[in-house]
């Protein structure tokens, strides 16, 4: 192809690309491959020619782009975990700790109603749950439940079954968090219940040893999806000085943030439960290890850094307005 018409065929295309280069990254990609080829093109048969050189130049600018665009969704990701989820967390503090009250209150109730009643346990945690466990005490081996089956396929199935109840926490919130409330409950006094049965056999110590290895990052995983749930819920009943819809869909992005954000948490504590929990007869160190640490992160990151988060950003804007 002579240059000529090979500048021809493809100047208002370059043209387009130098003046309006695309926004959708999908669209920028594609053009980029195709100025790749132009530009091979034009240095196997125009080497010399200073057409080749405006493709180069147009070609790299793009290179640029795309490269700024993957820096720039990296520092979102980043942004998410050091900013946005932290600040959501502390704008819904009362509603986080409302949820985790309602938690404590049903965990005693379902504590103390198994305590008074031997049959509650098998209403709530089912017969066939505590004759299987029963008959693990009975063998020695009180938490033989989290010994079967794969470790890597009890970590999948507990992951995606705990992310997939988060989502549906916060979905029952649609529903003014009425149904996010009565679930929160009901799983409150079910690990109430779990917790006495145990400890009413002398293995209340090694219980809590054993199942908080990683229960503590997953009960408090499902208190956060709770609030994120009740967070929608009430941001309609309550809207403030938005209207009610404005108010609904800022509940929402709030809470799909909470729920988001929560996946890492599900993830680590299924791994805990498939790999760790099973070997419960480990050193009681490394137990009590495992559980400080876990509340370590949760109190940090999910406490004490929105807190100092929102207070330096509060003292930083007060000080550009005196500036």
């Amino acid at each position: 192809m002579r240059e000529a018409l090979f500048i021809k065929k493809n100047k208002k295309r370059w043209e387009r690309l130098q003046d309006s280069p695309p926004a959708d990254a999908d669209d920028m990609a594609k053009d980029f491959i195709r100025l790749v080829d132009d530009l091979a093109y034009a240095k196997t048969f125009y080497s010399t020619s200073k057409v080749t050189q405006f493709i180069n130049s147009l070609a790299a600018r793009f290179y640029l782009n795309i490269y700024q665009n993957r820096k720039e969704e990296s520092s979102r990701i980043i942004s998410f975990w050091k900013f946005d989820l932290p600040l959501t967390i502390r704008r819904h503090y009362k509603i986080i700790v409302f949820t985790f009250l309602l938690f404590i209150v049903f965990f005693a109730v379902g504590f103390f109603s198994a305590k008074n009643d031997e049959s509650f346990v098998r209403q709530v945690l089912s017969n066939e749950y505590v004759d299987m466990t029963e008959k693990n005490i009975e063998e020695g081996n009180p938490f033989g439940v989290y010994q079967s089956g794969s470790a890597f396929l009890t970590w999948m199935g507990i992951m995606i079954n705990n992310i997939i109840v988060s989502f549906m926490y916060f979905v029952k919130g649609i529903f003014f968090g009425v149904l996010t409330v009565s679930s929160i409950v009901k799983e409150a006094i079910r690990i109430g219940a779990f917790e006495q049965y145990f400890f009413a056999r002398g293995l209340g110590l090694q219980s809590v040893l054993t199942v908080f290895i990683h229960g503590t990052l997953e009960i408090a995983a499902i208190i956060f999806a709770g609030a994120a749930g009740i967070i929608m819920g009430t941001s309609f009943l309550f809207p403030g000085t938005h209207t009610r819809l404005d108010a609904l869909k800022k509940g929402t992005k709030d809470g799909v943030k909470i729920v988001i954000g929560l996946v890492p948490v599900f993830i680590i504590a299924a791994f805990f439960e498939g790999y760790v929990t099973r070997h419960y007869t480990m050193p009681v160190f490394l137990s009590i290890s495992i559980l400080l640490i876990s509340l370590v992160f949760l109190v940090g990151y999910f406490i004490i850094y929105p807190i100092k988060l929102s207070r330096r950003l509060a003292t930083e804007n007060k000080q550009e307005d005196v500036g």
